[in-house]
């Protein structure tokens, strides 16, 4: 699966079985990514669409320097199930 980040619209997304998955994101202050809202289409779902998401957008956090936050709910049980991959601001 190919996840892209589209900067301008602020989400990742993904083509996938049903249409088009994605993860929007906000910006907690300058350093901080906002996970706000996962959506994947249900033909997708448990084909770890939204793990994929999560993986791209803290690689992207990583490689800026970003920490993040969640207020997506499948976001935070993401992070709390993987605490060991959330980066930390610089």
């Amino acid at each position: 699966m190919v996840v892209q980040h589209e900067p301008e619209d602020s989400r990742f997304v993904a083509e996938v079985p049903g249409g088009r998955a994605e993860l929007l994101y906000s910006f907690f202050g300058d350093t901080v990514l906002n996970l706000e809202h996962t959506e994947v289409p249900s033909a997708a779902r448990g084909l770890h669409v939204g793990d994929a998401l999560i993986r791209a957008a803290l690689a992207y956090a990583r490689e800026q320097g970003y920490g993040v936050i969640a207020t997506c709910p499948f976001a935070q049980r993401w992070l709390a199930a993987h605490p060991e991959e959330r980066p930390r601001a610089s």
